[in-house]
């Protein structure tokens, strides 16, 4: 693990390899699991502020669980998640016509109908992280489901924290992301 500001990183994060490969996944990470993407308080503004623009990208399942649960949920573990339809996808996931599982936030955002993407969770996936008392852990979520973006990444000699750039400089600031970019290259050097 190292350790940047009040952040732990673990090694898997500069060792993993990995590029999203949605054509061969179909999305599955919004689809399968047994709980909803985590949210992040800010998220939830945004939700609320965004609905009625998010709202006809849904699907009528993915509408009916928001109007029964709430725009988001409480997890087993008491944080914040999008809600879940019968224990499978997202509720703001909707299918194009191969069967693969899209973002309705995500949607929105390309038609310019909202100025939010998406949940950072979603954004930075298959990182994880998760806020303690005193620091902030980010660990590599390892899913069967992202063999095919493991290759890929493996192909493209491409790590999982350069894939995601833009989303961890979106969440810990371009001068935070520069900092894991030079250890990354002082283990890299220290390798070889």
């Amino acid at each position: 693990m190292i350790k940047i500001d009040d952040v732990i990183v673990s090694d898997e994060v500069l060792e993993k390899k990995f590029i999203c490969d949605i054509n061969s996944c179909k999305g599955q990470c919004c689809v399968k699991g047994d709980a909803g993407a985590p949210l992040e308080k800010e998220d939830i503004k945004k939700l609320k502020k965004n609905y009625k623009h998010i709202k006809p990208y849904m699907t009528k399942k993915g509408i009916d669980e928001v109007e029964k649960t709430g725009l988001y949920v409480r997890g087993s573990d008491g944080d914040l998640e999008t809600p879940i339809i019968n224990g499978k996808e997202c509720a703001y996931a909707f299918f194009d016509e191969k069967g693969t599982a899209l973002c309705s936030i995500q949607k929105s955002f390309e038609d310019k109908k909202i100025n939010w993407e998406k949940p950072i969770s979603c954004a930075l996936y298959p990182l994880r992280v998760k806020k303690y008392n005193s620091f902030t852990a980010i660990n590599y979520h390892n899913w069967s489901i992202c063999k095919s973006a493991c290759s890929l990444g493996e192909k493209k000699k491409i790590y999982v924290f350069q894939f995601l750039k833009n989303s961890i400089t979106k969440k810990f600031g371009s001068e935070w992301y520069e900092k894991l970019e030079k250890i990354f290259k002082k283990k890299i050097n220290h390798r070889n």
